[in-house]
């Protein structure tokens, strides 16, 4: 598994020289609201304010989106990840997706 601390959305690494790049790397989370969450989002947005459940879901999205991009990455080879971006879309009413893409790289300390 690539090591979060060697994912940068910088096209390189300060202390790190990048050896070679392996292609992209990506993983992707589609989520769907549950009936439960509607009804309690749809309580939270008459009172205003930060939806909890809503924001609980996206942050679910993306760090499972960015879990299968650290290890589609370790797949190929890569011990760290440049470029690094999320990027999100509405499939449908209540289902969403997210990716989590950048470049695998194989890094080596600079000399």
């Amino acid at each position: 598994m690539v090591n979060r601390e060697f994912v940068t959305s910088a096209n390189e690494f300060r202390t790190y020289a990048i050896a070679r790049e392996l292609g992209i790397a990506h993983g992707i989370s589609v989520r769907s609201r549950s009936v439960i969450g509607n009804a309690i989002g749809g309580l939270q947005q008459i009172f205003g304010g930060n939806i909890s459940v809503f924001t609980q879901l996206c942050e679910d999205a993306r760090e499972e989106a960015f879990a299968k991009m650290l290890a589609h990455a370790a797949q190929l080879g890569a011990n760290g990840i440049v470029g690094f971006r999320f990027d999100s879309n509405e499939l449908g009413e209540g289902l969403s997706e997210v990716l989590a893409y950048g470049t695998a790289v194989v890094i080596e300390a600079r000399r």
